[in-house]
C-alpha cells in the first residue's frame, strides 16, 4: 500500500475470514481493496481473532469495535423469534437493525476527529448489504465533507408468485412489512447522502437508478479467489452426468426440484447427483429419493470447508441450482471458475452471471415447468456431454475475467478516484438479460461525466445536481 494511494476507511461490521455467507464476502472485499489502497478496516469485535491469524496488525490495518453491549442482546432475541436456523432471514436484518446504529455511533466516536482532519478520503460502508439497513455514517461524513460510498447492496427480491408458501416455509412473516423500513430513522438520508452506490443486482440497480443516476453503480457483492479455485478440471464429461448441487438444505434452494427433474435420467444411469450442505429441509430431501428410488445415484454429503470446495466442483459437469430466490449466488461463480455449467431458474442473481455461451437459464414458472425443464436442460448434455466441454471452457473463463475479487476492488477505486476527481466516471451497468444482444454502454448510462455532488451544508435530494469539491487534505 502506498501513501498516494487512496485513504479509504472500511466499514464492514460483518467481515471475517473463518465463516461463510455475508461475512466471509465482507472480508474477501475488504482485503482485496486493502491491496490496492491505503485502507483501514473497521469491524465488530466478534470477528477480531480471525483477522489477527490473517496477519492484519490492530489498530494499524483494521479496529474492532465492541458493541456487543447491544448487538449480543438484539442477536438473542432474534435467534428465539427466527424459527429456526436458516430461516426467518428479514427478521434477522429488521432487529439487527437496532445494534447496527450503534455500531456506527462506535465507529463516528472513535473517527470522527481523524475524518475532520483529512485522514481519510472516503468511507465506504461494505457490510451490511441489505438496503433496509441505514447508515447515519452517510450523513455525518457528508456533513465534513468526506464522500460516503454505499454498497454493494443487494435485497428486497419479492418472493416468487408461483411458489404461494415458500414465505411461510422459510418463516418470513415479517416480509410483508418490509417496506416500512423506509420510515426507519436516517433511512431518507442515506440515499441523500450517499456520494456512490454500488448495487449488487440489477433488481436494486433499477430501483436506486431512477432516483440517481449519476452515482449509481452495478457491482455483484461476490466473488472469487483465484489463488483457492484453481484446481484443474479433472474429468472429461462422460455418461453418467455428474451433477453438484451446493448450498443450505431450505425449501427456497429448490433441491426438492432437481431431485424431481433428475429422477428418470438417475434411474436410467444417465446422471448421478452429489447435494453438498444442511439444513433443515435435509430430511424431507432424503425421504423424498427414497421415495422415488434412487438411493443409487444420490449422494448426499455433509457441508465441507469453503476451502475445500473446489475438489468437488473440479470431478462435477453440471450445477444444478433451481434456487427460487437467490439475492446473489456466489456457489454459481465459483461452479463457473472451475469449469462446471450452471443450470440455474430465470430470478434473482445468478441468471445476471450468464449468457448462453456460459450456463443455462431456464425460465421461471411453477413447479411444473420448472422441473420440466430442468430435465430437458440437463437431459440435452446427457444427448451430448461434448456440450459440456465447449461451455465450461468459456464459463471457467467468462468468470475469472469478471468476478475475480482484485477486478471488483479495481472498480471500486475508480468509483474513488471519479469521485474525489482524479478519473472518468466508470461505466459500471448491468449485464443485459440473458439471451439478449449487449447494449451500447453509452444507452445504458448517458449521465453526464461529472464528479458525484457532495458538500458541507445538506445532501443531494433532487437528482444529481453538482455541488462544489472539497479539497483533499494532507495525512494527519
Amino acid at each position: 500500500m502506498s501513501s498516494e494511494s487512496v485513504r479509504v476507511l472500511l466499514l464492514a461490521e460483518a467481515a471475517n475470514p473463518s465463516w461463510r455467507s455475508v461475512p466471509l464476502v465482507g472480508w474477501s472485499h475488504c482485503e482485496a481493496i486493502a491491496q490496492q489502497t491505503d485502507a483501514h478496516l473497521v469491524t465488530q469485535v466478534r470477528n477480531r481473532d480471525a483477522i489477527l491469524k490473517e496477519g492484519w496488525r490492530e489498530p494499524d490495518d483494521f479496529t474492532a469495535i465492541d458493541s456487543e453491549a447491544i448487538a449480543y442482546p438484539i442477536y438473542r432475541a432474534t435467534s428465539l423469534l427466527r424459527g429456526g436456523a436458516g430461516k426467518g432471514w428479514t427478521t434477522d436484518q429488521a432487529f439487527s437493525t437496532v445494534s447496527y446504529y450503534y455500531f456506527e455511533y462506535l465507529v463516528w466516536r472513535k473517527f470522527k476527529e481523524e475524518l475532520k482532519a483529512g485522514r481519510f478520503d472516503i468511507v465506504h460502508r461494505v457490510t451490511p448489504m441489505s438496503p433496509t439497513k441505514p447508515s447515519p455514517m452517510a450523513k455525518w461524513c457528508h456533513s465534513i465533507g468526506v464522500p460516503f460510498v454505499l454498497g454493494p447492496l443487494n435485497g428486497g427480491l419479492p418472493w416468487p408468485s408461483e411458489f404461494p408458501d415458500l414465505a411461510r416455509q422459510e418463516n418470513e412473516w415479517l416480509a410483508k412489512f418490509r417496506d416500512f423500513y423506509h420510515y426507519l430513522p436516517y433511512q431518507k438520508l442515506t440515499r441523500e447522502c450517499s456520494a456512490a452506490v454500488l448495487a449488487g443486482s440489477r433488481n436494486v440497480y433499477e430501483g436506486w437508478n431512477r432516483q440517481a443516476p449519476q452515482r449509481t453503480f452495478y457491482m455483484p457483492e461476490n466473488g472469487l479467489d483465484l489463488d483457492r479455485l484453481c484446481q484443474p478440471r479433472n474429468r472429461k464429461a462422460k455418461l453418467p452426468i455428474e451433477v453438484l448441487f451446493v448450498g443450505r438444505m431450505v425449501p427456497y434452494k429448490g433441491a426438492d426440484l432437481l431431485i424431481e427433474a433428475l429422477g428418470p435420467l438417475i434411474r436410467g444411469e444417465k446422471v448421478r447427483l452429489k447435494l453438498i450442505g444442511d439444513g433443515p429441509h435435509k430430511p424431507a430431501l432424503i425421504a423424498q429419493v427414497d421415495r422415488l428410488g434412487l438411493q443409487h445415484g444420490v449422494d448426499f454429503h455433509k457441508p465441507v470447508r469453503h476451502s475445500e470446495l473446489g475438489e468437488h466442483y473440479a470431478a462435477a459437469d453440471i450445477f444444478g441450482f433451481p434456487s427460487l430466490r437467490e439475492l446473489g449466488g456466489a456457489v454459481v461463480i465459483e461452479a463457473m471458475a472451475q469449469g462446471m455449467v450452471p443450470v440455474v431458474v430465470d430470478y434473482g442473481g445468478p441468471p445476471e452471471f450468464l449468457t448462453p455461451e456460459t450456463g443455462v437459464v431456464l425460465p421461471m414458472g411453477d413447479r411444473a415447468k420448472i422441473v420440466s425443464s430442468m430435465r430437458r436442460a440437463v437431459a440435452t448434455f446427457v444427448d451430448d456431454p461434448s456440450k459440456i466441454h465447449r461451455i465450461s471452457s468459456q464459463a471457467r473463463a467468462e468468470a475469472r475475467r469478471r468476478f475475480s475479487w482484485q477486478r471488483k476492488a479495481s472498480d471500486d477505486v475508480r468509483v474513488y478516484e471519479w469521485l474525489l476527481g482524479r478519473g472518468p466516471r466508470p461505466d459500471l451497468s448491468p449485464p443485459s438479460p440473458y439471451g439478449h444482444p449487449p447494449a451500447n454502454s453509452l444507452e445504458r448510462n448517458s449521465a453526464e461525466h461529472r464528479p458525484v455532488p457532495r458538500g458541507r451544508d445538506s445532501c443531494s435530494k433532487v437528482g444529481d445536481a453538482p455541488v462544489k469539491k472539497r479539497s483533499a487534505r494532507p495525512l494527519a
